[in-house]
């Protein structure tokens, strides 16, 4: 099953996506111009094989709901999450707005 909600956060918008899969949850917060997702997200992978890409997004781990990816700490951003001011450690929804 796949759940779509949009959210606003400090007067912006975002979508919340969960695809419930067989043994895993993924979870998104994203907008036009970024994301914040669950630990399936390969920062790695973005920083390195798609960096032309230039994605904006972070990971937080150990999250089973929306409401605690947006209250986490980011495990790992982009380096292009980075050079918008946001830094591992930084609260998922502090994040987003970062993005807008």
């Amino acid at each position: 099953m796949v759940t779509i909600t949009p959210m606003t956060i400090d007067g912006h918008s975002f979508v919340a996506t969960t695809v419930l899969l067989p043994k895993t949850t993924l979870l998104v917060v994203s907008n036009d111009n970024g994301y914040i997702m669950c630990g399936a997200l390969d920062v790695g992978l973005l920083n390195e094989k798609l960096a032309d890409r230039k994605v904006i997004a972070g990971r937080a781990v150990g999250v089973k709901t929306i409401e605690q990816l947006l209250n986490a700490p980011l495990e790992s951003v982009t380096f292009e999450a980075e050079s918008r001011g946001i830094s591992a450690g930084m609260i998922g929804k502090d994040a987003l707005v970062k993005m807008v």
